[in-house]
């Protein structure tokens, strides 16, 4: 069976934005989805994110999928460089995310190594998407092309959607279900 994990973002939680849509438009196909809550989204640490990203998916394969939102990309992003090379997950897609600082000292335990962006496209190979909106006041749209650029993704631009989370308007996403059709999910 396919499984969808979703990781919400910097003070975010399950219930908040266009997850619960999706979670629930998901468990109409033969699909497990989980949005999983992340611990201290106040003050988020890293190996506290990834440890909960494992413990939910415990052996990854390539019918497991990732959906990010803002921080929750970059954490998804971390946890897969993490993993054995030889492990294959089916695909990523990746909303309002960045792969570099955004300067918020609050997150900053995401970023105190570059990615390996290599063993990243090994893990995931061609199945990674970046959904970006071209006036996010959060993400700069450029870290949509660094996304872009370094892991060999696919990016959709969004005109005008602001951080795509329920404060610019959506609270619902059908982006994010059309990109995870299209990866094979």
């Amino acid at each position: 069976m396919k499984r969808v994990f979703v990781v919400h973002g910097w003070k975010s939680k399950p219930s908040s934005n266009w997850f619960p849509w999706l979670k629930s438009e998901l468990r109409l196909w033969p699909v497990e989805a989980q949005v999983l809550a992340m611990p201290h989204p106040e003050k988020p640490k890293r190996e506290a994110w990834m440890k909960t990203i494992a413990k939910a998916v415990r052996v990854p394969d390539e019918d497991t999928f990732f959906v990010g939102h803002s921080l929750g990309g970059i954490a998804i992003l971390r946890y897969l460089e993490s993993l054995p090379s030889k492990t294959r997950v089916g695909g990523v897609v990746l909303v309002a995310g960045f792969p570099e600082s955004i300067n918020r000292s609050e997150i900053m335990t995401f970023f105190e190594k570059p990615l390996d962006y290599g063993k990243i496209r090994q893990i995931a190979g061609s199945n990674i998407v970046a959904i970006q909106s071209t006036n996010d006041p959060y993400v700069p749209f450029e870290h949509g092309e660094k996304l872009r650029d370094a892991l060999l993704a696919r990016l959709v631009v969004i005109e005008s959607g602001g951080h795509l989370n329920s404060a610019s308007g959506h609270v619902t996403l059908p982006v994010v279900l059309k990109e995870l059709v299209e990866l094979g999910c």
